[in-house]
């Protein structure tokens, strides 16, 4: 279990929104532009170095 007072304490992240903006950042636009098409191979070389960035 999470210790949620302890977490709020040190001013650590709780929810979940962060995760979700930083996918969105990274998966969302970068896979998703107009007109793009993706291999899953091709996918995961790209978001990798994008995560690496």
């Amino acid at each position: 279990m999470m210790d949620y007072a302890g977490h709020v304490e040190k001013n650590l992240p709780i929810g979940s929104g962060f995760p979700e903006a930083v996918c969105k950042t990274l998966v969302k636009q970068r896979l998703c532009g107009s007109g793009m098409r993706w291999k899953e191979k091709g996918a995961k070389v790209i978001l990798s170095l994008r995560a690496l960035v």
